[in-house]
């Protein structure tokens, strides 16, 4: 399956690679209005992934990850218009200067060319890909959880359906439909075809890819998230930011799993806290020797700090001071997104400069460590590497680039 999937996708590329913006952008307003009209066909395949999820005793919140509604198909159709209206940055120069040699030399953006993505669960996931790769002339091969196998079935169909009404090959994507791990294992080792995979689930997802693969990764984060409320923070503040950021939707990789109090405030902050978020969504605490003394959970072990829960689950740390609250995320987070609740201008700059991650946030929420929010349109993922991306991936992150050099006859002496 990857030999044929990759051999359709390669010469596919090299067909990609000649379309214009214009061409890239009529084909993704197509699809959006595709999509929509197959909304009931959509929701039908759907409906099948969420039923074996609540027979195998998924929980409700890993459920709600593969649900497709109509409102939620009416948004997937707003990212796609959305990734239409950005500026197209395959061909963009992006440096050029003469050489010594008067050698004109122009930097220029250009498709990467055949992208693999190994995802889990939520089938947006697969739209994401799509619109992005193809809005950069890449090709993508899609192999997605076998949790939404008929959920990504029917979404690959309708973009397939839409390519060949558009007169562009089917094979600008592909899906690998069986779900074995034997597939994916050859997935990860097809140099052959794939220029580069995106791992984009959960850590033991993105540890096996890591590990096992020949073809370079782009490494799309699990989020172990942590919010520090510092001494100097706003705690109505502090409150509403948690709250968002823990419950507002959990099972989301820029949730918050971890929070950190400066001593000083713990007392007045942490029983506050737990009244309010109480009110919205409970949350098992995992509280450290301090904190279970303020407010009610359990005592927490190392690795609460270090797991990424994807629930109503929040660890609490208390620090004796700035510098002690930046160690504890460094050295437990996963480089994905941070954030401080502070009004010392200096604590705020110094936690920004010292924290180790893709996003560092001041006064906010790390909720919006995402494409659309950073006004990249979908996003392909979360990079928490530092090359060749880091951070939302937009458009650019899935283009590479070459040089092209014009001279008049020049030969090297």
């Amino acid at each position: 399956m990857i030999d044929t999937l990759g051999k359709h996708a390669k010469t596919a590329a090299f067909e990609l690679a000649k379309l214009s913006t214009l061409e890239k952008n009529g084909l993704l307003l197509a699809l959006a209005q595709s999509l929509i009209a197959q909304t009931d066909f959509i929701i039908l395949e759907n409906a099948k992934d969420l039923a074996n999820a609540e027979d195998n005793g998924v929980n409700d919140i890993m459920v709600d990850r593969l649900r497709l509604t109509a409102e939620r198909i009416l948004d997937m159709a707003e990212g796609i218009r959305q990734v239409a209206t950005l500026a197209d940055p395959v061909g963009q120069v992006m440096t050029g200067f003469t050489n010594l040699d008067g050698l004109k030399v122009l930097q220029t953006r250009v498709p990467i060319g055949v992208i693999g993505m190994i995802f889990e669960s939520r089938p947006n996931v697969t739209i994401d890909a799509f619109s992005l790769c193809f809005k950069t002339n890449n090709a993508v091969i899609l192999r997605g959880g076998k949790d939404a196998i008929n959920s990504n079935k029917a979404l690959v169909t309708v973009i397939k359906a839409t390519l060949v009404a558009q007169g562009i090959t089917e094979h600008a994507v592909g899906l690998v439909t069986d779900t074995s791990h034997e597939v994916a294992r050859q997935m990860m080792l097809a140099t052959e075809y794939l220029d580069v995979l995106i791992p984009r689930g959960g850590a033991g997802l993105i540890r096996t890819i890591k590990e096992q693969s020949r073809v370079p990764i782009i490494e799309t984060g699990s989020g172990n998230v942590s919010i520090y409320v510092d001494e100097f923070a706003d705690l109505d503040m502090a409150t509403k930011i948690v709250i968002n950021a823990k419950v507002q939707r959990p099972s989301v990789c820029n949730a918050a799993e971890s929070l950190v109090v400066h001593e000083k405030v713990a007392a007045a902050f942490l029983p506050k806290l737990q009244t309010a978020i109480d009110a919205v969504q409970p949350v098992d605490f995992r509280l450290d020797d301090i904190a279970i003394n303020l407010m009610t959970g359990t005592p927490a072990a190392d690795a609460d700090f270090s797991t990424e829960y994807l629930d109503y689950t929040m660890s609490v740390k208390v620090v004796s001071d700035l510098d002690q609250a930046i160690a504890h995320i460094n050295h437990y987070g996963t480089k994905h997104s941070e954030s401080i609740i502070t009004d010392n201008i200096a604590h705020a700059e110094q936690f920004q400069a010292q924290i180790d991650a893709a996003a560092v946030y001041v006064n906010a929420s790390t909720r919006f460590t995402d494409g659309f929010a950073f006004g990249f349109g979908a996003e392909i993922g979360i990079s928490t590497q530092k090359l060749h991306a880091r951070g939302p991936m937009g458009l650019e992150a899935l283009t590479s680039y070459k040089y092209l050099i014009n001279g008049t006859g020049q030969t090297r002496g």
